[in-house]
């Protein structure tokens, strides 16, 4: 598969994925498939997702993220979602999302010490 529309940047043992304003739902499934392809490429442990961009969502995009998520957990790796919008946060919370292990920060900089502090070892 050839992915154009999406960047994954490798810092470190990490990758960052910064998600654009209005993705469509072939953009999340791209982004998807790249972060796994990446994952298991770089054996990355972990993946910080950017959607500070994003300021609104459908059931398809929140649900994918979250399964996007709960994928990264089961090949080893942690999710800092990054730069939630509160209109994002009410429209998840209606639709019932649940990020499961993954931890949500105000922005990069933050989820990028969670990782420094959790995974200094790594």
């Amino acid at each position: 598969m050839v992915y154009d529309s999406l960047s994954v940047i490798k810092l470190k043992n990490i990758l960052l994925v910064t998600v654009p304003d209005d993705p469509g739902d072939d953009i999340i499934q791209e982004l998807q498939m790249k972060v796994l392809d990446a994952i298991e490429t770089y054996h990355s442990k972990g993946l910080i997702l950017d959607i500070s961009n994003v300021h609104i969502v459908d059931s398809y995009f929140a649900r994918t993220i979250s399964e996007t998520s709960q994928m990264v957990a089961l090949m080893g790796g942690k999710t800092v979602i990054a730069g939630m919008q509160p209109s994002v946060a009410i429209t998840a919370t209606e639709l019932g999302i649940n990020l499961g292990e993954a931890i949500s920060t105000l922005n990069v900089d933050y989820a990028l010490d969670i990782f420094t502090d959790n995974f200094s070892a790594v």
